[in-house]
């Protein structure tokens, strides 16, 4: 047996090394995240040299198709990268561009001058067109920037407790997408049930106030947790200027949904989604799910019957759309043909 001062000697050696190992692998997400920007700044530029060689572009507007912009506002842990991948797998054969939009810490909130540029890059931004952008970033209404074209926006969202459970083990084991990356809070082997039991902070209700901001937007009360002016502009925005939004545990319909009315970009969705290899790529590791005990503690919360009145009415409203859009035989969903014409057409030709 090792002599205790030897024994303190290795320990303080032992915490020295894994102190130099974790600055050695922070420097080396930083320098990782520095080259993936110079990437993205290259492939920017070959684009756009790209277009540039084929020639002058035409002044005339640009076909209906072609000048479509698509924005999926992605809420964290909602199966977001698995439908993310489909569009990425998509984009070669169905010729259109995929952007990741990556803000500054994940802040789904942009600065009133970043919103600016934003707008400014998808409306005018012709050599990314047809265009599919991407990003955990709340709605934006492009219509008080005085666009003429908006973007058409699509979501998913997800029951708020599975959706907070899955991001709480996400925090601490990350998912075997990346598995080897470091995350923030790695190391904490508390439970969930464990964390609602002792009042912890980041399995508190309001954790749960994130889907309704999303689909509320930038404005300042879309933040205030529990707001009822924000429930009520998050059902209208849902309604008025989202073109689908489906449900996590209904994904695969939402896929099927978007391939019959935006097959521009989704021609091919279901058969990948059904038969590819990254249909579930990105999977939570170490979650266990919550106790009934816990999950009726959430449920006591207000913000919780918020989130879940939110979700309720986005999964009625999907359902309402799909039950008018596909027929069921022998227990598979099949996409109804048009089911209209036009007759009585006057003037009558000679």
């Amino acid at each position: 047996m090792m002599p205790p001062k030897l024994q303190l000697l290795a320990v303080v050696a032992f915490a020295v090394a894994m102190l130099f190992l974790e600055n050695q692998i922070q420097k080396l997400e930083e320098s990782r995240s520095k080259l993936e920007r110079a990437i993205a700044r290259h492939e920017v530029r070959e684009i756009e040299q790209r277009h540039t060689m084929d020639g002058p572009r035409q002044e005339a507007a640009l076909d209906e198709e072609e000048d479509m912009v698509i924005i999926y506002n992605r809420v964290p842990k909602t199966a977001s990268t698995s439908f993310t991948n489909i569009a990425y797998d998509l984009c070669a054969k169905n010729k259109y561009h995929v952007l990741h939009i990556n803000t500054t810490k994940n802040n789904p909130v942009m600065s009133l001058q970043d919103q600016v540029r934003f707008v400014k890059n998808i409306t005018s931004w012709k050599e990314m067109k047809p265009g599919f952008y991407h990003g955990h970033v709340s709605y934006l209404d492009f219509a008080k920037f005085g666009v003429k074209k908006k973007p058409i926006y699509i979501n998913v969202i997800r029951d708020p407790i599975e959706r907070l459970v899955s991001y709480y083990y996400f925090l601490r084991f990350g998912d075997d997408y990346r598995p080897g990356l470091r995350r923030r809070k790695q190391g904490d082997k508390k439970t969930f049930d464990e964390c609602v039991a002792e009042g912890g902070s980041d399995c508190a209700p309001e954790k749960l106030w994130l889907q309704i901001p999303f689909f509320c937007g930038h404005s300042s009360e879309c933040w205030n947790v529990g707001s009822r002016w924000a429930m009520d502009q998050a059902k209208y925005n849902l309604i008025n200027e989202y073109f689908l939004v489906g449900v996590t545990e209904e994904l695969e319909d939402f896929i099927m949904l978007l391939e019959a009315a935006l097959p521009r970009f989704f021609r091919g969705a279901t058969e990948l989604y059904r038969t590819g290899k990254k249909s579930h790529l990105r999977k939570t590791t170490e979650k266990k799910l919550p106790t009934k005990q816990t999950i009726a503690k959430l449920q006591q919360s207000d913000i919780w019957k918020m989130e879940n009145e939110f979700y309720e009415f986005a999964l009625e409203q999907f359902q309402f759309i799909r039950a008018h859009a596909v027929r069921e035989k022998d227990g598979d969903l099949y996409i109804l043909a048009q089911n209209f014409f036009y007759e009585k057409i006057y003037p009558k030709s000679n």
